[in-house]
């Protein structure tokens, strides 16, 4: 049997989507693309993100959305009004998954909450995507990126490494697409358990503490231990000597990761005179006094070019790669080797750039996705079928 003839992993598997912006939508994006049904839920002026960004051929397409949503429905409902929300009841009473981000007290109003959806169906897994987790003090506020990226510490990185105290945010919508990986896993585990057990459940799924845990499994450092033994941070993430080198014609990121490599590294540069250095006699004294090995490259990096340095590295296996502005991602040979980036066409706005799960399984190939829907879209054929189903 061949990998794409078999059974998407989620197949049959219907999810009620009722988050907007990236956390949510990314999440769901995930089960879509493992086969999961996605029923985006959005309001009448539709969900903020399909505003952002490049303008579009037709208004509330945006690429974002066209990236977060493809393969979803698009239904609209007033929540607000009895009768599109008895539509979202009806809708519920045939899901699997219930995920959205309302905040607990708006949803309780709106008559969403976890045990009145239960009571529609008692097997639901009801996902609720938070900003932070709600048994803590910050429970009922806003997030966005930019507000975790601040509560986390996140801005203060940039600043550990090139001395400006400015606090700058990483320029990524990063917790929000770290979060919604954490609501994907949990949404699946979920599934596992609902398969092994017949039971749904209440899943919270914060944006604050998941991206403080990424974040500080290398940055809690010395402050692991109690009493701390140590600050925080990595420093080897924020030496600001660790940075890409500069070439004769551009800059390369080298790795020599492991003590073994410097010689390897100085070798390739053809000057090891460094080691030398009393300083970095022994790897305990190379470790503590790196600066001035990443110094020492970074004097000898300008005498080639990027490729050229490149090929030389990978043929010590030194990992190594040349630094490319990301406005010239597209033409990576890799990516184009294994068909990353694919042109497709949407219906209403034409030749558009997709990029493909990036997970491979050897059970299933998964087909091509449906585009991303206009607002709306399916919106008269689901209360259709709800119609012909009553």
């Amino acid at each position: 049997m061949t990998a794409s003839s078999r059974q998407p992993m989620l197949e049959g598997i219907r999810v009620i989507d009722l988050t907007t912006v990236v956390f949510g939508p990314y999440c769901t994006q995930m089960l879509v693309d493992l086969g999961a049904e996605v029923i985006k839920i959005e309001p009448l002026e539709g969900d903020v993100f399909r505003y952002t960004g490049k303008p579009a051929a037709t208004r509330g397409m945006s690429p974002g959305h066209l990236a977060l949503n493809r393969g979803k429905q698009s239904v609209t409902l007033d929540l607000k009004d009895t009768a599109d929300a008895d539509t979202l009841r009806a809708l519920l009473k045939d899901a699997d998954v219930f995920i959205h981000n309302v905040r607990g007290k708006a949803i309780e109003r709106l008559g969403f909450g976890y045990d009145a959806v239960k009571a529609l169906r008692p097997g639901i897994i009801y996902v609720h995507c938070v900003g932070f987790g709600s048994d803590g003090p910050y429970g009922e506020l806003q997030a966005y990126d930019d507000v975790i990226q601040a509560a986390t510490g996140a801005v203060t990185l940039a600043p550990r490494v090139d001395g400006d105290p400015r606090p700058r945010y990483i320029p990524s919508l990063i917790a929000d697409k770290i979060a919604g990986l954490h609501g994907a896993y949990a949404t699946l585990a979920a599934i596992i358990h609902r398969l092994r057990t017949g039971e749904g459940q209440f899943v919270e799924a914060p944006m604050f503490e998941s991206f403080a845990s990424f974040l500080l499994k290398e940055h809690l450092a010395g402050q692991t231990f109690d009493p701390p033994m140590g600050p925080v941070c990595y420093s080897r993430q924020i030496d600001p000597d660790r940075q890409p080198f500069p070439t004769a014609d551009g800059h390369i990121s080298l790795v020599p990761y492991t003590d073994e490599s410097w010689p390897k590294v100085f070798d390739v540069l053809g000057d090891a005179s460094l080691l030398a250095d009393e300083r970095l006699a022994t790897p305990q004294l190379r470790a503590r006094h790196s600066s001035l090995l990443y110094q020492g490259v970074a004097k000898l990096t300008p005498a080639r070019t990027t490729a050229a340095w490149v090929a030389a590295f990978h043929a010590a296996s030194i990992p190594a790669m040349a630094v490319r502005d990301i406005g010239d991602i597209r033409s990576d040979p890799h990516l184009a080797a294994v068909d990353f980036f694919r042109r497709r066409e949407h219906p209403t706005e034409g030749g558009h750039v997709d990029m493909k799960p990036p997970v491979r399984f050897g059970a299933w190939e998964p087909p091509p996705p449906a585009p991303a829907p206009t607002l709306g879209q399916h919106t008269d054929a689901v209360r259709a079928a709800l119609r012909d189903k009553a």
